[in-house]
């Protein structure tokens, strides 16, 4: 019996080791969890298998083949072209002694608020006042969002901005406090400006209440606040341009978070060893309304199409009639190019089916079955999502509130309040039960939106639908860097639901600043839209003179587009097209006189595109070295016997479309010719 005894008090203490153990272990776990975030990110990406499994099964072609090149090598003809934003001559240093403050709320997308605080940048330099970090409307804590990032900090890096504008501006974070209670009482006098505002409107208006008040506020709302195209007679108005460049590529840096995540992705999909291009279809809601594009979608999309043309002609944002031809404005070039229509081109370019295509955009209207002829077309498409995990998307968001159990629950009718009454006070029973409450309705903003069927009027957004627009910031920087960092660039579309340039305009423009000689198609939509009308009963079988015409085409798209930019996107926005303010030349002058006999030269896009600096000695370091490898590129060009390739064709497969096979070597040369001497007659 005392054995027993013994035994049981030893299992007991056992038992008491046991459980004291697994609560010190709980508890670390809990002290990991809440204290080393960080590192549990890194380890749970470092183990995470992502949904994206590449698929290639042809053999990638050396970076010194003549295929490689003119799929993926630099545009040469724009290789001259370099960054130089900085100030050129006299530029005053920023005076310590300004006007007053100005403060600034900003309201729009992404493009529109990067547009917007280049321009406030400006026009702070332009009255030589103090700026207030700008105000970013929809990152609010009244959005939902969390309370660790707020408004300008939620996107961007409050330092940098600060660092970088310090020659040029002086940047607080706040208001002095007596000037922030006088905003508080809405005492301080407040400018609800336009878009592409003259300058003249500032120094006439707005510096005369500056300097009196020594405060206004600014409501940007149209993404944009200033003339993208500054007066001539203005004073230093290239170096105000400049410092628009110096706002938009180096100053405006994301937030740490958001910039550490965009470079994983980046790297994920460099991973393969292979290039890839980023695709931006451009088709949001608001475009598709604003251009009359309702009939390209099919049944409930097409309606709320048509509705939110509707909403924009009631408030003056489109003037014309609320049905519209959308065939007839596809054929004229002002609807964006479908998916497909984009997989089309770039598979009669020469494009194989396991090319990486990264898809960018926080919204594709109508969903992922738009994308699924891409899909069918190419095998590795990919996008954020597949890129990386929930837990690493969810970080950059920081820590938020559950906002499913805090919906407010709409307070019951007075004639229901009087039923229920009466129910109580019925009698005895057996009494009827109460009818069921009816059940709440929820609308996804990128969903069901069944509201179209029981109502002409949209529903207000839900505090959800506000945190969602919010993240969409996010989501589109995160594309934005991709975008910058690609190989090759193609948008479906360039303009936004009021007409302006819209993402895809802001990334060409960085690519031309950043890096010009990368590869970034600007198809003309009309033009498309009559090659591909000319095989619209047999869309995946074109013949060679077919496909001869779409490279042609997507070749002169790299300069044609880019001169065309210049006159109907930079008008709209400057960071579209920053050229020439904001770039030099570097070339040798043997370079020049070796291409000065024949008819298309550098000297005729430099023309076209106004450059005339010449770049600072320091710049010119590697530009031996550069011209001999370009040397030994154009002995490569003279035999290319599989430029043409085929159209639409798996590895393995014995189909062909187009006779692609039949395609002669002499026709491969001319093609490379062509791309040769740039492709731009």
């Amino acid at each position: 019996m005392k054995g027993e005894g013994k035994m049981v008090s030893k299992m007991k203490w056992v038992g008491l080791v046991g459980l004291v153990l697994s609560a010190f272990s709980l508890f670390t776990h809990f002290l990991l969890a809440r204290f080393s975030e960080e590192g549990v990110v890194e380890y749970q990406s470092s183990i995470t298998l992502f949904s994206w499994r590449p698929i290639f099964e042809t053999a990638f072609f050396p970076r010194t083949s003549p295929m490689y090149r003119r799929l993926w090598g630099p545009v040469r003809r724009l290789e001259f072209l370099h960054p130089d934003a900085n100030p050129r001559g006299h530029y005053a240093d920023v005076s310590s002694q300004t006007n007053g403050f100005i403060f600034v709320r900003i309201q729009g997308g992404f493009h529109e608020i990067r547009n917007s605080i280049c321009d406030v940048v400006v026009v702070s330099r332009l009255l030589n006042a103090t700026l207030v970090i700008p105000e970013i409307q929809s990152t609010t804590s009244s959005k939902g969002i969390s309370s660790e990032f707020k408004s300008f900090a939620y996107l961007y890096n409050e330092d940098q901005f600060m660092a970088a504008l310090a020659k040029d501006v002086i940047v607080v974070k706040t208001l002095p406090k007596n000037l922030k209670w006088a905003r508080r009482k809405k005492e301080i006098p407040s400018f609800k400006v336009r878009y592409s505002t003259s300058p003249y409107y500032y120094l006439n208006q707005v510096l005369v209440v500056l300097k009196k008040h020594s405060v206004v506020e600014l409501v940007v709302s149209e993404g944009g606040c200033l003339q993208a195209i500054l007066p001539p007679q203005l004073e230093h108005n290239e170096e105000l341009q400049r410092l628009r460049c110096r706002v938009a590529f180096h100053a405006l840096r994301f937030r740490q978070e958001v910039q550490e995540l965009a470079t994983k992705i980046l790297l994920r999909l460099r991973a393969p060893g292979r290039p890839f291009i980023a695709y931006d279809p451009g088709m949001t809601r608001d475009a598709l309304a604003y251009h009359g594009c309702a009939e390209l979608f099919q049944d409930v999309h097409s309606e709320l199409i048509q509705h939110k043309r509707s909403w924009m002609m009631k408030r003056g944002i489109v003037k014309g009639k609320l049905l519209v031809n959308s065939a007839k404005s596809r054929l004229n070039g002002s609807c964006p190019l479908m998916p497909e229509e984009v997989g089309i081109l770039l598979r009669a370019y020469g494009y194989p089916w396991d090319t990486i295509i990264y898809v960018s955009g926080g919204e594709v209207f109508g969903g992922q079955r738009t994308l699924i002829p891409l899909h069918a077309m190419f095998e590795n498409i990919v996008d954020r999502t597949s890129l990386s995990t929930p837990w690493e998307l969810t970080r950059i968001y920081g820590r938020e509130a559950n906002l499913v159990s805090s919906y407010p629950r709409t307070p019951p009718s007075i004639e229901k309040e009087m039923k229920h009454e009466a129910w109580k006070t019925a009698g005895p029973r057996p009494r009827p039960l109460p009818p069921p409450p009816a059940r709440p309705k929820s609308y996804n903003i990128e969903g069901w939106w069944g509201w179209v069927a029981e109502s002409d009027n949209e529903p207000e957004s839900t505090v959800m639908e506000l945190r969602t627009n919010a993240h969409k910031l996010l989501w589109e920087a995160i594309d934005y860097v991709i975008c910058i960092e690609a190989d090759v660039f193609i948008p479906g579309f360039d303009r936004d639901g009021k007409g302006h340039p819209n993402f895809a305009s802001l990334v060409m423009g960085q690519r031309l600043y950043q890096s010009a000689a990368l590869k970034t198609y600007r198809p003309d939509r009309k033009e498309v839209a009559k090659l591909l009308e000319k095989i619209h009963d047999h869309l995946y079988h074109a013949n060679h003179t077919w496909l001869k015409s779409v490279r042609k085409h997507m070749r002169k798209s790299l300069l044609d587009g880019l001169i065309e930019a210049s006159t109907k996107s930079k008008p709209l926005s400057f960071l579209s097209h920053p050229v020439p303010e904001c770039s030099c030349l570097m070339y040798d002058s043997t370079e020049t006189s070796v291409h000065a006999s024949t008819p298309s030269t550098q000297s005729q896009v430099q023309a076209a595109l106004g450059v005339a600096h010449r770049c600072p000695a320091w710049m010119n370091s590697d530009l031996i070295s550069r011209s001999k490898d370009k040397d030994n590129e154009e002995d490569l060009d003279e035999d290319d016997s599989t430029s043409s390739g085929l159209f639409f064709r798996h590895s393995g497969d014995n189909h062909e479309s187009g006779g692609g096979e039949s395609n002669n070597k002499e026709e491969a040369q001319l093609d490379d010719q062509e791309e040769l001497e740039g492709g731009e007659r």
